[in-house]
């Protein structure tokens, strides 16, 4: 079935047509990613999916009652709701059902003890019960419960869940959009870079929860892994069009080639029969003889089509000029301290930056990373301590939230020119050129950019005089994935000094040399790479319980997929003793029965009861429907007084069942933490 099509859809902005003709349809349990080069037109086609922007011609098509949710990669909340109830408020619905429970209640309660009409009682009993199965269905797929774990998943404190919407940060506000997201369970689901605010912890639950998801959605990523992770299908702007491919981004990378080898052959083959038939018009243009066969050919050269050459899409090109050498030590961090009021970011950090080190910074949103990264470039004083960077050592500094930085009066030409410091006019177009950025776009005020335009500016301002040390706060948001890898390319081949912080595995994978974990108000330095690091985080987890305690772990553990977590595993597995593990499983079943066994006896035992008290309901609402009972009024007021109390019942043991689930979900994971 399809949730959603498009017929023949077009749409323009001014002269640049973003897509015309345009057809697709979206099905049930489609997991789709969305490609293409930043300004092509993905972010474009999610709003008119999500019907926040206007066809101009065509049509869009969504399956009746579908729900679709939209997230975009900027917002603008307001709320005066606390953090709780915006995520519990945001099914439709919800709120509108418990007024017309509580009218329904009323009226029924008020007319039966007035003996009002018998088929208007009814008439409102059968509707109250109605309402009764919908609340049902509410609390089975709209709990509480499921609200607090989605907050949790994506790095919500507890205490976080009763502060108002508006003292939170843009990222964070981000987060709490994406989490209503998710518990309203649309049918269609439209993400628009939903990585780009999570630290790596979130985007790993976010992962598995979109693993586990049954019904659609469409992605947008610039993370290579996590979006093969995801998707089964992807939707492609190429030069030619909006094209469709089976399979992960891998698999539609492979296609792709296959697609211009195929074309390339196709345009050969015709190539060389179009010569042969010119060649015979040429030889026998002037013999009557062939005069019939001259024209057979001409004809049919003549209707013979064009094979259209598979076309390449322009992709950021650019490499960093050669720095000179400096300095062994680029920087130093000693015993450095940030407090912003009460709250202790780190303390006593010590660090040291090697020549040439590509160092990629990792660890839970709020622990540091941006602040360490902004005081190592002086652009935030430090608490007590020092950071001093090498002798004649320049440093580049490219910050998350680039539109910050950038002049939006000024033209993208003079913003990259006045960051090169004298550089010729031929200079900075070449640098914007590798940018993309080329004829008129030069001369377009920051303004008037997109996320992705104005993160290449920023890109290109650091490009013309790149210093010899890059400190890069997420360098790859708001980039499409091949521009992402690309500037992955090109950091690679950087002679200096790299460091930066990501939450992009691709990105970390590619360059880093090593890692700092940002965590606690501290800095764990590992050299070594993200790999590397992950299995020693796996090594330790494993003998946490051998003596080192749970503190000794890193919450970057925690998004280690789980691939690798399993070789890390059997690693450790063939290093243990068999008689000493299998003692430990014993033991650690005996432990579960005593502590999990009963609180899964308790939930088992509600639910029976839940079951119970259901059928016992719809037998009630089944003789509440039948218009006899009305004629016996003592029946049916012990009916409906029999079915009010059953309903108050039903809804205090699907509390108690909840409660008792909670408790269950909190000892099976400190089970399988201990």
């Amino acid at each position: 079935m399809s949730l959603l099509v498009l017929e023949n859809a077009g749409l323009s902005f001014g002269d640049r047509d973003i897509f015309t003709e345009l057809d697709l349809r979206v099905s049930e349990g489609e997991r789709i990613g969305l490609v293409g080069a930043n300004g092509s037109g993905k972010s474009t086609l999610l709003k008119v999916m999500g019907s926040s922007q206007a066809l101009d011609k065509g049509k869009l098509q969504v399956s009746r009652g579908a729900r679709i949710g939209y997230l975009p990669q900027d917002i603008e909340l307001s709320s005066d709701l606390s953090l709780r109830d915006y995520v519990l408020s945001s099914v439709p619905g919800r709120a509108q059902l418990d007024e017309d429970l509580a009218a329904c209640e009323k009226e029924l309660e008020e007319t039966t003890e007035k003996g009002g009409d018998d088929d208007l009682m009814m008439e409102l009993a059968t509707r109250l019960s109605e309402m009764h199965e919908r609340v049902d269905h509410f609390e089975r797929f709209y709990s509480e419960h499921e609200a607090m774990r989605i907050l949790g998943g994506l790095g919500f404190e507890t205490s976080d869940r009763d502060r108002g919407i508006g003292e939170f940060s843009g990222g964070w506000k981000m987060r709490a959009v994406l989490a209503a997201l998710l518990f309203q369970q649309p049918d269609l689901m439209l993400l628009d870079e939903p990585t780009n605010h999570l630290d790596m912890p979130s985007v790993s639950w976010f992962s598995e929860f979109l693993k586990r998801y049954k019904r659609s959605f469409i992605l947008i990523s610039h993370d290579r892994e996590f979006l093969n992770e995801q998707i089964s299908k992807v939707v492609s702007f190429e030069v030619e069009g909006v094209r469709s491919y089976r399979g992960d981004y891998e698999a539609y990378k492979k296609q792709r080639v296959e697609e211009a080898e195929i074309l390339a052959n196709k345009a050969e083959n015709l190539a060389r029969e179009r010569e042969h038939m010119q060649k015979f018009i040429d030889r026998f243009r002037a013999q009557a003889n062939k005069a019939a066969a001259v024209q057979s050919r001409v004809k049919a050269l003549a209707k013979m089509d064009d094979v259209e050459r598979y076309q390449e899409r322009r992709i950021m090109r650019f490499h960093f000029a050669s720095v000179e050498r400096t300095v062994n030590e680029v920087v130093r961090v000693s015993e450095l301290a940030k407090n912003y009021d009460d709250v202790e970011v780190f303390k006593e950090v010590n660090l040291t930056v090697k020549r040439g080190e590509k160092i990629g910074i990792i660890g839970p949103n709020g622990a540091g990373k941006t602040t360490l990264l902004r005081i190592m470039a002086g652009e935030l004083a430090a608490t007590s301590g020092a950071t001093k960077v090498g002798n004649k050592v320049e440093v580049g500094y490219y910050a998350q939230h680039h539109a910050d930085t950038l002049h939006r009066e000024s033209t993208v030409f003079e913003e990259v020119q006045r960051a090169g410091k004298g550089a010729s006019p031929s200079r900075v177009r070449s640098v914007l050129g590798a940018f993309l950025f080329s004829g008129d776009d030069v001369d377009k005020p920051v303004s008037v950019l997109s996320g992705g335009e104005r993160a290449r500016v920023a890109l290109a301002r650091l490009l013309i005089r790149p210093g010899h040390l890059l400190l890069m706060d997420e360098p790859t948001n708001h980039l499409d994935l091949e521009s992402s890898e690309s500037l992955a390319q090109a950091l690679s081949e950087f002679e200096g000094t790299l460091i930066f912080v990501s939450h992009n595995r691709s990105l970390i994978r590619t360059l880093a040399t090593t890692i700092w974990n940002v965590e606690d108000g501290g800095v764990e330095s590992y050299g070594g790479t993200l790999d590397e690091y992950m299995h020693s985080c796996r090594l330790r987890l494993e003998s946490a319980g051998e003596g080192q305690g749970e503190a000794a772990v890193p919450t970057a553990v925690s998004f280690v997929p789980k691939a690798e977590l399993a070789r890390a595993q059997s690693i450790s597995n063939k290093k243990e003793d068999d008689q000493a593990r299998k003692r430990r499983e014993a033991d650690a079943r005996k432990h579960r029965a005593k502590v999990i066994g009963p609180l899964e006896k308790k939930v088992a035992s509600t639910e029976s009861r839940i079951a119970e008290m259901e059928d016992v309901q719809a037998e009630r609402s089944s003789k509440l429907a039948d218009p006899s009972v009305y004629e016996d009024a003592e029946l049916r007021n012990e009916l409906l007084d029999a079915f009010q109390k059953g309903a108050t019942k039903l809804a205090e043991l699907n509390s108690r069942w909840e409660h008792q689930l909670e408790e269950l979900e909190i000892a099976q994971a400190k089970f399988q933490e201990d």
